[in-house]
């Protein structure tokens, strides 16, 4: 079978578990049973056979496949580990957190008198809607996941003759079938906006992403035309603008009723006959609302990519945005080191003339502690493991996410310190924060606002006393706010220390039966079970669920412990 990526069918199912939407391609259906065909008669000894599902379920077979994972799973998204509640072929019974977000159901054929294995689903979870999507892949690779269902031990061992990590990194299709459902999540929800590119006067700031490039900026970055034959006659300047501007002139509404119209166009020019080409909206709306004309026709030794329907005529610039976050753990203590990591994407807006290829260069990948990395479609991804090289692309239309990337952070966060809670007596605890801001940090780096929260979830706070020495306090019933900076005060050329010692007082606890974490992870299918099934069906996943459950029952714990979670959460800047 050929290795692209082919969609066999995709269903939206919202969240009472009915399929309010879906899609088959008889095209891509069509090879995968003449791939099972094949494969049966190449394994008549192969006792798995049985267990793949070879044709695509009804609406209603799905609808009722799915939500009886949800309930054996506990959850709609599952478990992702083996726990005292799975069951042996199940998804978690793999003990792979992977098995959260790719799926497998079992279609109940009646006339059949078994359960058919449906793998791989690709699961997306947006606003109150579930997106499945089903790509193409080889029978063998899903009878290599019914193996692994029913294996006695667990995880993903290096030694293990099978693994689910092995069997993934196989099946380039999974990549695709997310991308379309991301696609269609955003359509469903009408969350379709562009990544935000701004012009900046100052295209250095001294982040990850100039220690990758050299401290480059835009002007570091290179363009390289493709040679062409003869140019092509220009379109009036009123056009060109119009063409250039199209990316950002798509509609963007809020909370609406599934558009199936909407979807079905979108489907039929961005997926024809279930292969994916250009799952970008801005670039679908474009080609609807616009056409082509005979301007719009490129050169003939130019092979114009999908996701470029149109060639930008006017002035060339580069535009390059880094959203970068930073994650940071701080617990003050030598035994415990802090954790930082940072996560990033840049977004690019390139209005360049003909088919250009576009050179960006990336050093120091060894030094940086690169742990993840993933680029546009259009890019021409290097090779991994190399110190020093450069990231060629060829730029679509409008604005686009070109790298996404994960790193150990080197950099100290913007906010260093720490936060003491002792409690004086049940009802009232005393506090002390000191903080020190961009240490550090120097321009044109700025900090527009800093606040920090102390949540209380259960306990309800009647008053607090303390004057911090920047900023001000406010509270709510189970927490308190204290903004150091607020927006248009920002801090951007030197370091600041901030302190705020005072006191807490609570209302007085009211005692309510203790459970032990042990025995709510039981209750999930134990305890209740009647009303824990209806709640469940309602949460996106376990984790939710389990917050829920203890929010509402465990108490808080001894006083000698006011830190721990089960009573006292945390600080949060």
């Amino acid at each position: 079978m050929p290795g692209d990526c082919s969609i066999r069918a995709l269903w939206i199912l919202n969240n009472l578990d009915a399929v309010v939407f879906s899609r088959r391609f008889p095209v891509v259906e069509k090879r995968w049973r003449a791939a099972c065909q094949s494969e049966n008669e190449s394994s008549d000894d192969d006792p798995v056979k049985y267990t793949v599902f070879s044709s695509v379920p009804s609406d209603s077979e799905l609808a009722a496949a799915f939500s009886e994972r949800k309930t054996r799973e506990g959850s709609v998204r599952g478990f992702g580990i083996r726990v005292s509640q799975s069951r042996e072929g199940s998804d978690s019974w793999v003990d792979d957190p992977i098995t959260r977000h790719i799926v497998g159901v079992y279609i109940n054929k009646e006339e059949e008198g078994e359960n058919n294995l449906m793998w791989p689903l690709a699961l997306h979870i947006k606003g109150p809607y579930c997106i499945l999507i089903l790509p193409l892949v080889e029978p063998r690779h899903v009878k290599a996941y019914a193996r692994l269902c029913k294996r006695s031990d667990c995880g993903n061992a290096v030694t293990a003759h099978e693994n689910l990590s092995s069997l993934l990194l196989d099946l380039p299709s999974i990549t695709g079938a997310f991308m379309v459902a991301h696609a269609l999540g955003d359509i469903v929800t009408g969350d379709v906006v562009e990544p935000e590119v701004v012009v900046s006067q100052s295209p250095s700031v001294g982040g990850l992403l100039d220690s990758l490039t050299g401290s480059i900026g835009i002007s570091g970055i290179s363009s390289r035309a493709k040679p062409v034959a003869a140019p092509v006659a220009s379109s009036t300047p009123a056009g060109a603008a119009a063409i250039g501007a199209l990316a950002s002139d798509v509609p963007k509404s809020g909370s609406r009723l599934l558009d199936k119209d909407a979807l079905r166009s979108f489907i039929s020019s961005a997926m024809p006959f279930g292969t994916p080409l250009d799952l970008s909206y801005s670039n679908i709306f474009s080609v609807r609302a616009n056409g082509f004309s005979s301007l719009d026709i490129p050169p003939q030794d130019l092979k114009q990519p999908a996701w470029k329907p149109y060639l930008y005529k006017g002035k060339q610039r580069l535009l390059f945005t880094i959203h970068e976050t930073l994650h940071a753990a701080m617990y003050d203590r030598d035994e415990i080191p802090d954790s930082l990591s940072v996560s990033g994407q840049i977004n690019c807006r390139a209005e360049l003339e003909r088919l250009p290829d576009v050179s960006f260069p990336l050093t120091g990948l060894s030094t940086s502690k690169i742990e993840a990395l993933s680029f546009h479609p259009c890019a021409q991804v290097p090779e991994q493991n190399v110190d020093k090289q450069a990231l060629m692309f060829s730029p679509p239309l409008g604005n686009f996410v070109l790298m996404r990337y994960q790193a150990t952070c080197r950099l100290g966060p913007p906010v260093k310190g720490f936060y003491q809670l002792s409690m004086v007596s049940e009802d009232e605890g005393a506090f002390l924060f000191k903080l020190h801001l961009m240490e550090g940090y120097k321009s044109p780096l700025t900090m527009e606002f800093c606040n920090v929260t102390m949540p209380f979830p259960r306990r309800r706070i009647l008053s607090f006393d303390g004057t911090p020495s920047i900023g001000t306090v406010s509270n709510a019933e189970h927490s308190v706010e204290w903004k150091i900076i607020t927006s248009g005060r920002g801090l951007s050329w030197k370091s600041i220390e901030a302190t705020f010692p005072g006191t807490v007082r609570f209302a007085p606890w009211q005692m309510q039966r203790s459970t032990s974490f042990r025995s709510v992870c039981e209750g999930i299918t134990d305890d209740d079970s009647d009303n824990e099934t209806e709640n469940t069906n309602n949460m996106a996943n376990t984790e939710e669920f389990l917050m829920e459950k203890m929010s509402k029952d465990l108490p808080p714990v001894d006083l000698e412990e006011p830190f721990s979670w089960l009573a006292y959460n945390y600080a949060k800047v």
